[in-house]
């Protein structure tokens, strides 16, 4: 990861930039209306969380990206779901750092590889620059594991307990 220095210096400039130039309007708007389409079939929830850098408290006290996505995951109330099926799709820019955080009922279903899967597809959709392509085919991805472990009845609707739409910050 490099020097603490250099990573403070990647924080900050990341911190000056614009969450538009990263993903516009309209992506954001297609991503989330392809979270709604899915959560339409399935009983668990999909949350994107695009952060440019770390809060300073968090860089000083050495937090980690997995460990702030999981932050996230608590303060975004990903674990909080009636299915405990929630997963937080969380990037952070600054560091390239892309994790997948899912609560207890999805992850005892599907095998770890499964996860690190759609991380390595993802990072390689982002490298290439194809920055809401690679979101959206996550979120596709996400959909198939929903709804092949929390298919909705006939009679059933997904009471859609959290936002679709990205949160950037």
């Amino acid at each position: 990861m490099g020097s603490p220095l250099m990573r403070w210096g990647r924080h900050a400039w990341h911190a000056l930039g614009s969450d538009g130039r990263w993903l516009d309007r309209a992506a954001r708007q297609r991503i989330a209306e392809r979270i709604a389409a899915s959560e339409a079939g399935h009983g668990g929830e999909i949350r994107v969380c695009i952060e440019r850098a770390l809060p300073a408290a968090a860089l000083r006290q050495g937090v980690s990206a997995r460990a702030r996505a999981q932050a996230c995951f608590g303060e975004l109330g990903v674990w909080d779901t009636a299915e405990r099926c929630g997963v937080l799709v969380y990037l952070l820019l600054a560091e390239q750092a892309i994790e997948l955080v899912a609560d207890r009922g999805i992850t005892r279903r599907v095998p770890p590889a499964q996860w690190q899967a759609l991380v390595d597809s993802l990072g390689s959709a982002l490298r290439e620059g194809r920055r809401e392509a690679g979101l959206l085919a996550i979120i596709d991805a996400l959909d198939a594991l929903l709804r092949e472990h929390f298919p909705l009845r006939a009679e059933q609707a997904n009471p859609n307990e959290l936002p679709d739409a990205p949160l950037l910050r």
